[in-house]
């Protein structure tokens, strides 16, 4: 296996670099995305890179531009050891989110992702309704989701919150276990394949970059313990970082996510709520909202306890979110098509008649 095919090369990437290769142009991966270049691993090794600026230009947002796991075609000046990158290879998977704030824009976190652990403590950083929400746009990445509850030698009953994970997941695994005792980490040493990029997400202090560096066997990743007063995380990890493990795989650290809002999920709403879909199917009316209609099932599943309530709020309140998100993301393109059509008008305008 060559050094780019650890890294997740295969054969999808290279008939979509094809074209590239004609042109003279080398493969290589986003290891770091720095606020003024990249770091970026190829065939030569590891280099600094920067976009050219025609591929900056054609960029309708920042998600457009390269994002750590993404393959990339650029030129290479060994002797000064940088590259300039001059197109995005298409992605496998990407994980998004709305970006901060009111502003109406994809933020790709990460792209070309296998697995995503979504991590949580057994401690006071146990949340099933936010399981629940981070689950939705993991599913709707493309890639496989796990859930891996850390720190089980805080937790008193384990196989209790073991259970409560697992009825918020529905099919994807969940696996206990312990950075600092070491337990349960050889179930997850299992699941991590050569050529496979694994990305784990989850709030500060869970435990992320210590159980990167059980992976690694070396503490390759800076932790902090949470803090004593309110048990909550410190940030160590400052950027997301792609990293080859010495046994094999890629994975890539994120900072903590102080809140993860939703980006055109509603494909992940479905996986993440089987149940409710599942019950939908039987609703009388096939535009059913499940809040009043008539002949609802889903509200039948709900009366008769075969749905949590709790789930089913939860349910209601990301559907509405996602709609609003829907109708704002409309409104922007709407906004954004005019001002197109504005500044079209206005260069025609100043182009000089011809005389005749």
């Amino acid at each position: 296996m060559t050094q780019l095919q650890a890294l997740g090369w295969d054969d999808f990437f290279e008939q979509a670099f094809s074209p590239f290769k004609a042109r003279g142009l080398h493969p290589g991966r986003i290891l770091v995305e720095h606020r003024r270049g990249y770091q970026v691993f190829t065939e030569c090794g590891e280099l600094a890179a920067d976009t050219a600026g025609k591929l900056r230009f054609a960029a309708s947002s920042a998600a457009d531009l390269p994002k750590v796991g993404d393959w990339v075609a650029l030129n290479l000046f060994t002797d000064e050891q940088k590259g300039i990158i001059h197109d995005l290879l298409p992605r496998k998977t990407k994980f998004s989110r709305k970006v901060a704030g009111k502003k109406m824009e994809e933020q790709v976190l990460a792209a070309n992702i296998d697995v995503i652990f979504v991590v949580q403590g057994l401690d006071s950083d146990f949340n099933l309704r936010r399981l629940e929400r981070t689950l939705v746009p993991v599913h709707d990445s493309g890639a496989q989701a796990v859930v891996l509850l850390n720190k089980r030698d805080l937790c008193d009953n384990v196989r209790r919150r073991v259970k409560e994970a697992k009825a918020v997941a529905g099919e994807v695994p969940v696996l206990a276990l312990s950075a600092k005792t070491g337990r349960g980490l050889r179930k997850l040493k299992k699941l991590i394949q050569e050529g496979k990029t694994y990305a784990f997400i989850g709030s500060s202090g869970v435990g992320k970059s210590t159980l990167i560096n059980c992976l690694a066997g070396a503490e390759i990743q800076k932790t902090l313990d949470v803090r004593e007063k309110d048990a909550k995380g410190r940030h160590t990890t400052a950027r997301r970082e792609l990293i080859l493990l010495p046994g094999g795989g890629c994975v890539i650290d994120t900072p903590g996510l102080r809140e993860l809002q939703l980006w055109q999920s509603e494909e992940g709403l479905t996986e993440a709520f089987p149940e409710i879909e599942a019950r939908a199917r039987d609703c009388h009316f096939s535009d059913c909202t499940h809040t009043r209609e008539i002949k609802c099932a889903v509200l039948a599943a709900v009366e008769s306890g075969e749905i949590p309530h709790k789930r089913y709020q939860s349910f209601l309140k990301l559907q509405k979110e996602l709609a609003f998100l829907e109708s704002q993301r409309s409104t922007t393109r709407g906004l954004e098509r005019k001002r197109r059509e504005k500044r079209m008008h206005r260069s025609f305008r100043q182009v000089p008649k011809k005389r005749r």
